[in-house]
């Protein structure tokens, strides 16, 4: 008995390498219950590997937005207009496009005539929306003066000259605007990527380390 219990002793699991790991896992768990589940069937059978296979996806990822940079910027222009088509019909869309037009300061894809890909924002004579003519509020240049938003301020305002519509309206395209916005931020994205792959690849040396860890405590049974 004494014998068998020195050599267990002799090939344990790493204390400090199964709480890291798993302190490192509920980083993961806080970024979505979808990654959660995968995750907690990946735990039972090979981690590692999956860690692994995720990694290589986001680098395949990465690679291929610098290669395909005009067919994404395609694609996201394809994703807003369809979107403007569809402002009205769907709440949360509508709140989506609300808020990327003014984190960004843009109004539409390219510009404020954009508007007219919908039924009621668009300049035709037979359209009898009161917003013929009109942007939705959040393309509108706020003033820090107003306390309660005046949904109505992009009413009929492309009915003016595009020199008068500056005046109140953000007159740039959000694929432009979000372009910027990346290049500014380029260093901080870069960085939040490069981290969650730092992460990933320690999550990976201890998954292989715990593994190895339960490899030789099952040898020594």
């Amino acid at each position: 008995m004494s014998r068998k219990h020195q050599h267990y002793r002799g090939a344990e699991v790493s204390c400090w390498v199964k709480y890291v790991l798993f302190g490192f896992n509920i980083i993961f768990w806080l970024l979505g219950a979808a990654f959660l589940a995968v995750g907690l069937w990946a735990w039972a059978e090979k981690f590692s590997v999956f860690l692994g296979l995720i990694f290589f996806l986001e680098l395949t990822a990465g690679i291929l937005a610098l290669v395909f940079k005009d067919w994404i910027k395609d694609q996201l222009n394809f994703f807003i207009n369809n979107n403007v088509k569809a402002y009205r019909d769907d709440i949360d869309l509508q709140n989506l496009i609300d808020f990327a037009q003014n984190y960004w300061s843009c109004c539409g894809a390219h510009g404020p005539n954009d508007w007219n890909l919908n039924m009621y924002f668009n300049c035709t004579d037979n359209n009898p929306s009161r917003e013929r003519c009109g942007v939705p509020f959040s393309c509108c240049i706020k003033d820090p003066a107003e306390d309660v938003i005046n949904t109505q301020c992009g009413y009929d305002v492309r009915l003016k000259a595009e020199s008068d519509q500056l005046k109140f309206i953000n007159t740039k395209g959000c694929v432009g605007q979000f372009e910027k916005w990346l290049q500014e931020n380029l260093i901080v994205v870069s960085g939040v990527f490069v981290c969650v792959a730092l992460l990933q690849i320690f999550g990976i040396c201890l998954a292989q380390n715990l593994v190895s860890d339960v490899g030789a405590v099952r040898a020594s049974w």
